[in-house]
């Protein structure tokens, strides 16, 4: 899953969101191009699906009270389903349906993003003033390799499933009245400073955008697929990387433990284990408290409980309790 953020694939943020909203509706524009003007993708929020793109420009225009010329206005948010992603929707629901459990999702994530800054009265997308577009394509842009190297031109359509979706977002919240910048990441000077600045954490909300396609969706992501996996086999030490490498072979060899690695693989990226020696030693633990469960008489395990997290719950009491008790001698 690649969520991202940018001032605009026009160039700027800073003016008028006119441009942006034109280059977003380039597909439409093609289709009345080879004379297919039926069927045109309108805009949607979480109030409507069939938003035309004036409303857009006009309402994201005239939200900005307050702000300077040289300040951002606006935001875009690129949400792109990887193929396994995309193969996962369309199996499960064909591709029209994909493509609205898709602008369901979108709304799921504008949640998030309303969440991430942490501000009184900014809760949901509800709060937000924001638009989106499905796509259906992506074209090869100039500076892509294929490009470069001559097999594929500017312009010509990608291969494969390239369903996506792009936000317009408004800096300030629908009441023209909070300035909401994800370009904010800088720390106050204290806990009430910074709420009062409302620092946003892109991390967290790019990964609350997998773990929500995972539940919302019920999609099994392979290790190797998750952001922090990413994340840390690019920006980590030795010793994080060998780790991850690590429980990436364990899972292969047992599928069965895929919440106790993932919960491990978190760790790991936050550098909570010293050694490769005590990661190991937390998996051997955890495996032991899920055999202990699975093995345990049948009358004892409620059919609600997961054996995978129950096992989980128990290594982490357990940890808590063994730390608690170093902190008192």
């Amino acid at each position: 899953m690649f969520i991202n953020i940018t001032p605009s694939e026009t160039g700027g943020n800073k003016g008028s969101s006119g441009a942006l909203v034109n280059y977003l509706e380039k597909e439409n524009q093609l289709q009345i191009e080879k004379g297919q003007g039926l069927g045109q993708e309108n805009w949607f929020n979480g109030s409507g699906g069939e938003i035309p793109r004036q409303e857009v420009r006009v309402r994201i225009d005239n939200n900005i009270s307050k702000l300077g010329r040289n300040e951002s206005k606006f935001f875009l948010i690129n949400i792109s389903p990887s193929q396994k992603e995309l193969a996962h929707l369309i199996g499960r629901y064909g591709k029209q349906g994909a493509k609205e459990k898709l602008k369901e999702f979108a709304i799921k994530v504008m949640d998030e993003y309303a969440r991430n800054f942490k501000r009184p009265g900014i809760g949901s997308h509800k709060d937000l003033l924001w638009y989106g577009k499905h796509e259906n394509y992506r074209y090869y842009k100039h500076n892509d390799k294929e490009v470069k190297d001559g097999t594929k031109q500017k312009g010509e359509r990608k291969e494969g499933e390239q369903m996506h979706i792009q936000i317009i977002v408004s800096r300030k919240d629908i009441n023209n009245r909070l300035k909401l910048s994800p370009e904010n990441n800088s720390r106050g000077k204290n806990k009430e400073h910074s709420a009062k600045l409302g620092q946003f954490n892109r991390n967290a909300f790019k990964q609350s955008g997998e773990t929500l396609f995972d539940r919302y969706f019920d999609f099994n992501r392979g290790l190797k697929d998750t952001l922090v996996y990413a994340n840390t086999m690019k920006n980590g030490t030795a010793e994080q990387k060998v780790q991850m490498q690590i429980l990436s072979e364990l899972l292969k060899q047992n599928t069965a433990f895929g919440n106790i690695i993932t919960s491990l693989s978190t760790k790991v990226a936050g550098d909570f284990f010293g050694s490769t020696g005590q990661m190991l030693d937390a998996v051997g633990k955890a495996s032991t408290d899920l055999l202990e469960i699975l093995l345990s008489p049948e009358p004892n395990i409620a059919p609600d409980i997961n054996p995978m997290e129950e096992a989980e719950k128990r290594r982490i009491r357990r940890m808590n309790k063994q730390q608690s008790q170093g902190l008192q001698r």
